[in-house]
């Protein structure tokens, strides 16, 4: 599947007392809340991109995006609903995710782990070391 750098998707902004309720039509499954408008928006990029990047990662078909003009026609808005129209540029978002740490739970024998501390070994670092070792990397 060929990445694509640019995403643009129309969200539904839902408003109620306790905040702002966003969907996206395009992106079933695709959702997201802010407190506030400035938190909204920025939650609705931060969430959709999240949901496009595991679609990528999980080779998963992307839907094209629908027009503003179709979805309006499609879908009847509430008096306190409106469409708002999201961008994402996704190249340093998937640099971010493909740095983040992933904790991993492991056992090691009691006898190990205990000469291990005494000698501070740094466990992450070392299973990180081991683990490049191993993949030639």
């Amino acid at each position: 599947m060929e990445l694509v750098d640019y995403y643009r998707y129309i969200a539904i902004f839902t408003f109620a007392d306790n905040g702002i309720h966003i969907t996206f039509p395009d992106l079933p499954g695709c959702v997201s809340f802010g407190k506030d408008e400035e938190e909204a928006m920025r939650m609705s990029k931060e969430g959709m991109m999240l949901h496009l990047y595991a679609m990528e990662q999980d080779n998963d078909e992307i839907p094209a995006a629908s027009k503003l003009r179709n979805l309006a026609e499609q879908e009847e808005l509430e008096k306190n609903e409106t469409f708002m129209l999201i961008e994402a540029f996704m190249p340093p978002f998937r640099e971010r995710q493909s740095k983040k740490f992933v904790k991993k739970t492991l056992s090691i024998p009691y006898w190990l782990n205990k000469e291990a501390e005494e000698r501070k070994v740094n466990f992450s670092q070392t299973l990180q070391n081991a683990l490049k070792r191993q993949l030639n990397i």
